[in-house]
């Protein structure tokens, strides 16, 4: 069984990259409904290998064990990047599926110079895939939701150490390091 999303995200390729390799903006992502708790500590940034994590409804009750395996594919397509999910469940509902195949791809929106082409597939199989389903699709289109209104938030800003204070700048502007939000 598969669950996909299709975006065009308000923001540069290179931001939304940034962010979808984030386990900061993953928290976000899915906060306050589900947050995640890592056997090591969190990376700043994704990077291929695995870790184990906890998810947690609503950041109290446990819903089961992940294992995340992530790997990068940079090189199928010219100027898409994928992330990819090889993990599975561990424990908890979700670990009735018998394999959980993650990808989640970015590349400049045809058309639309500054936007950001999101694509994001879940392939699951096993006899409580198709039980399963419908709350995974929901899950989706909640991310959907959130992606869209985080991405305009992710620009880069990078650290000018010789640019002037902007007397002007309000709180969300002038130099510094992160994505808008403050978050990595």
């Amino acid at each position: 069984m598969r669950v996909q999303l299709k975006l065009i995200l308000d923001c540069e390729p290179d931001d939304a990259w940034r962010a979808l390799r984030s386990p900061t903006v993953l928290q976000e992502l899915y906060g306050p409904l589900l947050t995640l708790a890592p056997d090591s500590p969190m990376p700043t940034l994704w990077e291929p290998g695995a870790m184990q994590v906890t998810m947690k409804g609503v950041g109290v009750v446990s819903v089961g064990r992940q294992l995340l395996d992530l790997d990068f594919d940079l090189k199928r397509m010219p100027g898409v990047r994928i992330l990819v999910d090889n993990g599975r469940p561990l424990s908890g509902p979700l670990a009735l599926l018998d394999s959980w195949h993650h990808r989640m791809a970015v590349a400049p929106a045809p058309g639309q110079p500054g936007k950001t082409l999101y694509r994001d597939r879940l392939d699951i199989t096993g006899p409580a895939a198709v039980a399963l389903w419908m709350p995974l699709w929901t899950m989706w289109q909640w991310r959907g939701l959130r992606l869209t209104q985080m991405a305009p938030h992710w620009a880069f800003e990078p650290v000018q150490p010789d640019a002037p204070a902007d007397a002007e700048a309000g709180p969300e502007t002038g130099p510094k390091a992160g994505p808008k939000a403050g978050k990595e």
